[in-house]
């Protein structure tokens, strides 16, 4: 744009407060750069002893829990493993017990022996 263009905005311009810069810029700008903290340092923080031992804790923690209730203990006896109700009965049954089976043995029998032809 030339000044012909439009005289009244080049008039306005020049009469604008020129900025000043302090003679100690370089001084401040380089100041203030080292005060803030660097990325690497921001990372490293992260990962200080103060917060990396209890992270580590918590993360055995929840794999010891987690290791826990997927394999249970191997003297814990599922109800896979107990036997059946028959096996627990008193020495003073047996004889009812043997009654039973030979009660239910004569009935399978008996019930192939029936005449189809009813």
């Amino acid at each position: 744009m030339k000044r012909e263009d439009d005289e009244q905005l080049w008039d306005f311009l020049g009469r604008a407060a020129q900025p000043q810069i302090s003679p100690f810029f370089a001084r401040n700008l380089i100041r203030r750069l080292r005060q803030e903290p660097r990325r690497f340092k921001t990372v490293r923080a992260w990962f200080s002893l103060r917060r990396l031992i209890p992270a580590s804790g918590l993360a055995i923690v929840v794999i010891g829990a987690v290791i826990a209730i997927h394999h249970p203990v191997p003297g814990h006896k599922t109800s896979e493993d107990e036997p059946d109700v028959v096996a627990k009965v008193d020495p003073q049954d047996y004889e009812v017990v043997a009654d039973l089976d030979e009660l239910l043995g004569s009935d399978e029998n008996n019930l192939w022996d029936e005449n189809p032809t009813l």
